[in-house]
């Protein structure tokens, strides 16, 4: 996985943070804009702008590196929209890849966006516009408001209390719902100038002795206001409250750090979390650079922030913006990007600067960290750190535990130590020493049986715990009498007879078929038979697992419950089995695999889901003929051809959107073309979908959307992004169908526009997947509603001005509402707050989880000093309990067809704007509405929508 402007030299760091995305669709947008200086996406219409207006004269103390190109780029590359493209890249086995995140110029056929601002100014214009509609009404509903102070014998003329103010916004019925969204709007009129502290205060506080005052707007009514005011202040307020998170994140760096409150540290920590830059350190660091790290920022591009031989002071992390690196008689040599980092090489070595850094746009903005504080936290960090060692190497590797293990209660606390590394069988003791009786994989504060559970397939074979665990219980303590050691060793036991409970409620079928498992359980019923005390406890834990509780997938859905059964039996049997079954699929499961030859006829074979392409080609081998060797062959709509490696497994799951899977001589190979159905089809399905209205159409896709989900084990989240060449045995099928439906939904959006060739039907059309993905949205069915927005955002759609033109007034603007949760800026924090607000079930933007994975595994080393990295499994096992949370009830979100109760959203002004006059009942029967959602089709080639597009407008 690659990223934008990879650090060379001194910046060169520990992987990427975000993917990038070749040939990902553009979107519509009429919501203002974003940071410039971005990438101009592939296959995205390249029209010139207007001329540009004449550039700025260069910055005092350095020159502007770009001059013209540079203004030009900050005019075309306006914010539009990001997609997520899956594609399932490279030989069958390897490591898919995830494509996102592209920027595309606005075309000339946007009208309503003026290219003459920059990317500020037109963000500056509507944070006033909004303060404008909120002062008059504030003016008109509350005139007493904002009155003359007197406070410490000072007299302050028209203004109101901060305290007054969130007080007003939390009670004026404009969908604001919590006092910290109001503090966060308050803070982007003060950083916009809107509102001002009566002393110039930058920090907007919420108190009743400090007051403000709006700025000298334009305050005449405007001819026509009353509702059309009414619903442009609610939009209004839904663009501030979006910015407020930012505000107070950037008001809480500005602070010195020794005033910054609890609440402040926990939000720069949380903003930590989601920097590539610090995701090699452990959170204890983290948590220490939130107390010292000191906002900077710089205007002019072209700013050195340092020279090349100058003395290090500070270490620097790109917030916003980009800089370029120049060193001397190479010139420039990288580019830093948001997230990157640079500066921490000369403060490591107590060297001279190693290059001259100058900012490469205007308004970037900076985390700095100085070396007096950075050398602190080095020491502090040693300080906190326990190594173990045996035969004089370190073994284990532990840190004291910092965040308020002294204000709860000793029982639920793992122990005063965290571990950062050490070697399996060294963690997994200390696991065993430390882990209460009563511990779950998901406790939410003793999370390491959680941790261990769920990543140990990473650094210890299941052989090798199951011997380590069956040592254990059999092991005998050496010192102490004899009714110490007894005591010793009956809670160990009980313990790790938790440990494998858990286990085995995790995995379930998982595990069956692994000799080394089986082995286990039966030594360890057959153990704890020979002992009374233990006994019971196993017949306890068997009861336990068979009660009704989540399948062993996950996915929240209550088991049926089973006939009791005398002998202990760890795993399901054949019984439970059926009764637990689902979509769900194993390696071992058989599936028919469809294998075409060069003639497009095709052969149908039955195969396990992870069988090699070897054992394809031998099943086949009757039916192919003997008398030459034969290949299996991936092909794409496209005709590129991608030969198979003979040990590579799973690869009829893992075919992309319109691919297949050919059997060929190498002397057909040249001759072999798609097959016609990959092409996609000639004719479009409106006439279908005007028969299904959107409401009952985002119904049957949720329920569709949440048996694929619900199959996802959360282990094949770190099976795949870890890769198929260190898991041989496990399958990853349930979450590539996933993905691939992603993929099919967003283009089988733009396929259906790109056929429907008459405008008004087209603009009808374009207008049901609108309201479809704010239902979907509503239904918290967040994957599919971001595959609909990218399919609407497609470059071959968005580039349909006639068509857009006829959306009612009503649909742009609820067009315009759904785009806010599509920005990508600040790694996606529209998306992370919307979604930490909604209770389960949801179902995930699953790509973007996805990334947070690649993320943490490529930017943090498995092994350190030959000692397993655990706070890298400690991350990625948080990530991973994501999916259990969203899957916290056993029918899909929000849908009717469950006859659950009506959903009553958390959002009102989204309710408002999304419920848009439409058929209630579909014509069509549920049933054959169901068939087509499971075969939908879809065009994949962006040259071939482009060009149905162009026949239609061009």
């Amino acid at each position: 996985m690659k990223v934008r402007g990879a650090a060379v030299g001194e910046a060169a760091r520990r992987g990427p943070g975000a993917p990038g995305a070749p040939g990902a669709p553009a979107a519509r947008s009429r919501q203002g804009t974003r940071r410039g200086g971005l990438e101009p996406g592939i296959g995205a219409a390249r029209r010139s702008p207007p001329p540009p207006p004449p550039p700025p004269p260069p910055p005092p103390g350095g020159p502007v590196a770009e001059g013209n190109l540079s203004v030009l780029l900050k005019k075309m590359h306006l914010f539009r929209s990001s997609s997520y493209e899956i594609r399932l890249e490279g030989e069958g086995g390897t490591l898919p890849r995830i494509q996102g995140i592209r920027w595309t110029p606005l075309l000339d056929t946007e009208s309503t966006l003026d290219y003459g601002h920059s990317l500020t100014q037109a963000s500056s214009e509507k944070i006033w516009r909004a303060g404008k509609l909120l002062f008059i009404h504030i003016t008109s509903t509350r005139p007493g408001l904002i009155r003359d102070h007197k406070h410490h014998l000072r007299h302050h003329r028209q203004c109101c209390s901060g305290k007054e103010l969130v007080d007003w916004l939390l009670s004026a019925g404009l969908a604001v719902q919590t006092r910290s969204q109001a503090v966060g709007i308050c803070q982007v009129l003060v950083d916009g100038g809107v509102l001002t502290h009566v002393k110039q205060e930058w920090h907007f506080q919420d108190k009743d002795t400090q007051f403000y005052r709006f700025a000298e707007l334009e305050l005449s009514p405007e001819p026509g206001a009353g509702l059309r005011d009414a619903e442009e202040l609610l939009e209004a307020l839904a663009f501030l409250a979006q910015l407020g998170p930012d505000a107070l994140l950037t008001m809480a760096l500005r602070k010195p750090p020794a005033q910054r409150t609890e609440d402040e540290l926990e939000l720069i920590f949380e903003e930590l979390l989601h920097i590539k830059a610090v995701a090699h350190l452990s959170n204890s660091v983290k948590r220490e650079l939130a107390a010292v790290l000191m906002f900077e920022s710089h205007q002019r591009a072209g700013t050195v922030l340092f020279s090349q031989g100058d003395k290090g002071t500070s270490w620097y992390i790109i917030w916003k913006g980009s800089v370029n690196v120049v060193t001397h008689g190479k010139g420039l040599v990288a580019t830093l990007h948001e997230g990157d980092d640079f500066g921490q090489l000369a403060l490591v070595n107590d060297a001279p600067r190693a290059a001259t850094i100058i900012l490469r746009e205007d308004n970037c903005h900076f985390l700095r960290v100085d070396k007096q504080d950075f050398n602190h936290i080095l020491k502090d960090v040693e300080a906190n750190t326990m190594r173990l060692k045996e035969h004089g190497k370190v073994v284990l590797v532990l840190q004291k535990n910092l965040q308020g293990g002294s204000n709860q209660p000793a029982t639920a606390r793992s122990s005063r130590y965290l571990v950062m590394a050490g070697t399996p069988e060294k963690i997994l003791e200390h696991l065993l020493e430390f882990m209460r009786l009563d511990a779950t994989l998901y406790d939410p504060v003793d999370t390491l049986l959680g941790d261990f559970l769920l990543t140990y397939t990473v650094f210890m074979p299941t052989s090798q715990l199951c011997r380590a665990l069956l040592h254990h219980f059999r092991a005998e303590p050496l010192e102490g009498s004899e009714q110490e050691k007894a005591t010793y060793s009956l809670h160990k036991r009980r313990k790790i007879l938790r440990l494998v409970s858990q286990w085995v409620l995790l995995y379930g079928r998982l595990l069956q078929g692994d000799r080394s498992t089986t082995a286990l359980l039966q030594n360890l019923a057959d153990l704890a038979s020979q002992d009374p005390r233990l006994g019971g406890l196993v017949q306890e834990q068997a009861q336990d697992r068979r009660r009704p509780r989540a399948l062993e997938n996950g996915d929240g859905s209550v088991s049926p419950q089973p006939k009791a059964r005398s002998s202990v039996n760890w795993l399901p049997s054949q019984e439970e089995a059926i009764l637990n079954s689902s979509c769900a699929l194993r390696a071992q499961d058989k599936v028919p695999y469809e294998i075409y030859r060069p003639d497009h006829s095709c052969l149908i074979t039955v195969l396990p889901v992870n069988a090699s392409v070897r054992d394809v080609l031998r099943s086949l081998a009757p039916r192919l003929g003997r008398d030459r060797e034969h290949i299996l062959v991936k092909v794409n709509s496209a005709g590129d051809k991608v030969g198979l490696q003979l040990d590579a497994v799973g690869v009829f799951t893992a075919l992309g959107l319109n691919e297949r899977l050919f059997a060929v001589s190498v002397e057909e190979l040249g001759s072999l073309t798609p097959h016609p159905e990959q092409l996609g089809p000639h004719v479009g399905s409106s006439e279908t979908l005007d028969l299904i209205s959107s409401k009952d159409l985002a119904s049957h896709l949720t329920d569709y959307d949440w048996n694929l989900f619900k199959s996802i084990h959360q282990v094949e989240m770190i099976h795949y992004i870890i890769g198929p060449q260190k898991f041989h045995d496990v399958t990853t099928a349930n979450l590539e169908r996933v993905m691939r439906r992603f993929n099919e939904l967003q283009y089988w959006v733009a396929t259906e526009l790109c056929l429907c060739p008459e405008v008004g039907r087209r603009a009808q059309l374009l207008r049901k997947f609108i309201k479809l993905a704010a239902h979907l949205k509503e239904q918290k069915n967040l994957n599919s509603f971001f595959a609909v927005m990218f399919g609407v955002s497609n470059t071959a759609v968005s580039r349909l001005a006639k068509t857009w033109e006829r959306l009612p007034h009503k649909i742009r603007k609820l067009h315009s509402a759904l785009e806010r949760m599509l920005d990508p800026s600040w790694n996606h924090r529209v998306y992370r707050l919307a979604v930490a607000k909604l209770s389960p079930p949801i179902i995930p933007f699953v790509p973007l989880l996805l990334k947070d994975m690649t993320f943490i595994h490529e930017g943090n080393r498995t092994l350190a000093e030959n000692l397993i990295n655990f706070e890298k499994m400690h991350m990625m096992a948080k990530t991973v309990r994501v999916l259990q949370r969203c899957r916290g009830h056993a029918h899909a979100p929000l849908s009717p067809l469950r006859n659950r109760s009506p959903h009553r959203p958390e959002d009102p002004k989204a309710v408002r704007i999304s419920t848009c006059s439409e058929q209630s009942l579909s014509v069509r029967s549920p049933v054959s509405t169901w068939a087509y959602l499971q075969h939908l089709k879809a065009i994949d080639s962006q040259k071939e929508l482009l060009r149905l597009s162009h026949d239609l407008e061009s």
